[in-house]
């Protein structure tokens, strides 16, 4: 039986979310999921689970009636939870999977390096030039210091993304879902799209971003907001010179893989 699981980008929270009843049909082969998921929620419940259930919020989707129903929908990381807990040999492979990438974080851990070889690794395989994945690993290192800057300064959940979306809108016009709508994406990740300018305009405003954020001692999302909106302002101006000057748009619907017009899709 094929079963399409039905998905809903969210644009507040900017995570694709995904109907659990679908996603138990096609692991289980259950004809009635819904009293599955029911079973399986209280069950959760009484393992100490109520964080994984709470995050599982109701949305409006398309049922097989053709009508609008409320629907439990996930994130990926909350799916992967709920999987664990599913007693079917159609979930089997995905457990081994989450213990394999298990065992290789808890390694990262003790050996960060492991880390960042990996990333290199799968970045290379892609066909990244060396020069691209450098500045693709200086921009986590760059994006983690804004956001334990804004975890210092009182930012919380979903002020996260506005924030970033700030950022996005302040150097490039757009924001980040606009931006991944501009490359024909959905849930991948934007930055591994990128070319170099791109990484390197999205890395100077949020380094700039963290600079002001400190400079003016900014406290809470409204004083962050102004922070994040002056920062990636400076990388706008930065864009519009280099553009002047090289007479060719930095932003660009290509994904990038160097030397191909092949739209890459990572792992």
């Amino acid at each position: 039986m094929d079963k399409i699981v039905r998905q809903e980008w969210d644009d507040k929270s900017e995570r694709r979310l995904f109907s659990v009843v679908d996603v138990i049909t096609v692991l289980t082969r259950s004809k009635n999921p819904a009293v599955y998921w029911r079973v399986l929620k209280n069950r959760l419940e009484k393992e100490g689970g109520n964080e994984t259930v709470t995050k599982c919020n109701g949305l409006k989707m398309l049922a097989a009636d053709g009508k609008m129903r409320i629907t439990d929908v996930a994130d990926v990381e909350t799916l992967l939870r709920i999987i664990q807990s599913i007693p079917s040999p159609n979930a089997e492979p995905v457990k081994q999977w989450l213990a394999k990438v298990g065992y290789e974080r808890l390694e990262e851990i003790k050996d960060p390096e492991k880390a960042i070889q990996r990333g290199i690794d799968t970045y290379t395989k892609k066909g990244y030039s060396d020069e691209w994945i450098g500045y693709r690993l200086r921009s986590v290192d760059t994006r983690k210091g804004l956001t334990h800057e804004w975890s210092q300064r009182g930012i919380m959940g979903i002020e996260y993304a506005v924030l970033t979306n700030e950022i996005y809108k302040g150097w490039s016009g757009m924001t980040a879902q606009e931006y991944q709508n501009l490359k024909g994406l959905t849930d991948e990740n934007l930055r591994d799209h990128m070319n170099s300018m791109e990484l390197i305009l999205t890395m100077l405003a949020e380094a700039t971003t963290r600079e002001v954020t400190k400079s003016t001692d900014a406290h809470g999302f409204v004083e962050n907001k102004s922070a994040a909106q002056l920062g990636s302002s400076i990388a706008s101006s930065t864009k519009k010179q280099i553009e002047e000057t090289t007479h060719k748009p930095i932003i660009t619907p290509d994904n990038y893989l160097p030397d191909s017009n092949e739209r890459i899709k990572l792992e």
